[in-house]
């Protein structure tokens, strides 16, 4: 039964994107070269630090899609799966009764925070994630409709995982 074993919950933070035109978001707004040079030295540095995910599910936005596709490149999971609940504004909630494992989700600030910090019982805005930030939450073994109790087992800035040159 999907959610009856225990969840290892990977979230990460898009990189550095382009700047927003005129305030808008647009989906197509695409990691800068800085953008992705940092992220993708904070997902080696992830792997290089045993992280693996079964499964990486990721917003389509471009950044988010971008961020994600570095992950894969350097082996944190196997496979990419776009995912329309992790877009701004979506219900990241909806996706818990589907995961199990070892589970990355790359997303957008302010929702993964939020959902970090709901799954912790923590209050609003307690948690925040950096650009190319990530956050390992522990979720034990239960009925995916009665999860609680996640642990925070990593909160990490990219400054933390990076030698100061990147």
């Amino acid at each position: 039964m999907p959610g009856s074993a225990s969840l290892d919950l990977f979230l990460l933070r898009h990189g550095i994107a382009e700047e927003r035109v005129a305030g808008r978001d647009d989906p197509e707004r695409a990691l800068t070269p800085p953008g992705r040079q940092r992220t993708l030295a904070v997902v080696r540095r992830l792997r290089s630090l045993g992280f693996n995910a079964d499964r990486l599910l990721s917003s389509p936005f471009r950044r988010a899609r971008e961020t994600a596709e570095l992950a894969l490149q350097v082996g944190l999971a196997s496979e990419l799966q776009l995912e329309s609940r992790l877009m701004p504004g979506g219900d990241c909630d909806a996706l818990l009764p589907s995961l199990e494992g070892r589970c990355l989700l790359v997303g957008h600030e302010p929702d993964l925070s939020a959902f970090a910090a709901r799954l912790l019982g923590a209050p609003d805005q307690s948690i925040r994630l950096r650009k190319a930030g990530f956050c390992h939450l522990h979720i034990p073994a239960g009925p995916a409709d009665a999860r609680s109790g996640a642990q925070l087992e990593a909160l990490l800035r990219p400054r933390f995982l990076l030698p100061r040159s990147v």
